[in-house]
Formats: structure tokens, C-alpha cells, sequence
């Protein structure tokens, strides 16, 4: 029987990073950062707090630049585009589940999953159906039209989820995705994310301290003092 849980095979690197260092005024976060990412692996970072897990994880969706080395992802090198190239690359090829949601509350489930393929231009009628396919399989058709003040922790982090997906990423960064919630809105979310990553071939890479979130992973990388440990 195959394992479940093995790395796609003979997939090529989405994300490639090469020496990466980065430094904030002065401290060294991260320290010749080396490491691949295939399409559809799932991988957790792991660490100490101040191991440079958040700072790698921005490096790699372009938030932040790093001071040494580089980054690719689905082919673009990071060092080569200006801002406005980044965002437009972030808003293609990036999708982002964070600790606290961060659901815009004005705008409804419904609205919240849309509003990337809005901003990426996408025909109204094309947006809507891919809205309502993406909120029936988090399981979240009924609660379509609540603001995210109606709506649970869990089920906040679901429309969080499926707002990071909508525009069908390469990549998809969560940082500490179920460190808001309990654990079994966390185990729920767990496995929405392996099941998604598995359906759509979008590589996960998962900050987290959490053993549970490891479980859904095809690999953990530790890092240590913004170095990776062998």
C-alpha cells in the first residue's frame, strides 16, 4: 500500500533557497538559509522562538529581502524584481494562512475568498463559481454571507484557507495556522490543508511547534540560531 504521507515523486523545486542571510539592526536572523521545496510537499519549519522560522517564511513569499543569498519560486527570482513585480508575483503565485486570520471584517465569508481574484482581474462570473466551489469543500456554503464577527475561530481560519487558495497559488505559507485555535478546530484544520495541498499539488510550508501539524508533513526542517540543523 502506498504511504500516504511520502513527498510527490520526481516533482521539480517550486521554491529554491540558496545561502540566505538576513540580519535586523545588526543581529543575524538568518545564516546561510539552503534549502528546496518540491510542488505538492508539505514541509514544517520548526524551532526555538528567534530561530528565524518567520523571517524565512517572508523571505520566501517576498515580504521581506534578504541581505545575502537567493530565493526563487515557480521560476522568478526574488532578488530580480522591484516591489511592484513582487506584489504581482505574491498575488499570482502566493497564497498566505496566518495565526490570526486576518479576514477583512467590512466584507462577508463570501467576499473575503473573492476579493484576491478581484484585485488579480478575474470575470465576475468566474469568481463567484470558484468562490462557491472553494466554500463547499471548507465547508462553508451556509455561512456564505456572515461577516467574520458571526463566524468561530475555526471557522474563520476555513474562509482564511480558502481565500489563500482561490487563485490557485504554487505555493501556499502558513504560520502557525492552528496556534489561534483549539485542538479540534486545529486537527480539522490540519487536515483541510493536507487533504487541499494533495487535491490542488500546491507546496506547503508550515511554521509551526506544533507535533501534530508535523504528522501532515512530508518533511520537517529544523532551524537553530537561523541555521538549518543537519
Amino acid at each position: 500500500m502506498p504511504d500516504r504521507n511520502a513527498p510527490p515523486a520526481a516533482a521539480a523545486p517550486v521554491i529554491a533557497v540558496r545561502d540566505v542571510a538576513k540580519a535586523y539592526e545588526g543581529r543575524p536572523v538568518l545564516r546561510g538559509v539552503t534549502l528546496d521545496v518540491r510542488a505538492g510537499e508539505r514541509v514544517a519549519l520548526m524551532g526555538p522562538s528567534g530561530s528565524g522560522k518567520t523571517t524565512l517564511l517572508n523571505c520566501l513569499g517576498g515580504v521581506d529581502r534578504p541581505d545575502a543569498g537567493a530565493v526563487t519560486l515557480a521560476g522568478h527570482a526574488l532578488g530580480a524584481l522591484d516591489a511592484d513585480g513582487l506584489a504581482r508575483l505574491r498575488r499570482g503565485v502566493v497564497g498566505t494562512v496566518f495565526q490570526f486570520f486576518h479576514l477583512l471584517p467590512t466584507l462577508t465569508a463570501a467576499e473575503n475568498v473573492e476579493f484576491p481574484l478581484q484585485l488579480l482581474g478575474v470575470p465576475a462570473r468566474a469568481r463567484e463559481a470558484r468562490v462557491a466551489a472553494l466554500l463547499g469543500r471548507v465547508g462553508l456554503t451556509e455561512r456564505a454571507h456572515a461577516r467574520p464577527a458571526k463566524l468561530s475561530g475555526g471557522e474563520q481560519q476555513r474562509v482564511a484557507i480558502a481565500r489563500a487558495l482561490v487563485h490557485r497559488p504554487a505555493v501556499l505559507l502558513a504560520d502557525e495556522p492552528t496556534g489561534n485555535l483549539d485542538s479540534a478546530n486545529g486537527a480539522n484544520i490540519l487536515r483541510l490543508l493536507r487533504e487541499l495541498s494533495d487535491e490542488t499539488g500546491t507546496a506547503l510550508v508550515l511554521v509551526t511547534h506544533s507535533g501534530e501539524a508535523t504528522a501532515i508533513c512530508h518533511r520537517v526542517i529544523r532551524l537553530r540560531d537561523g541555521r538549518v540543523e543537519e
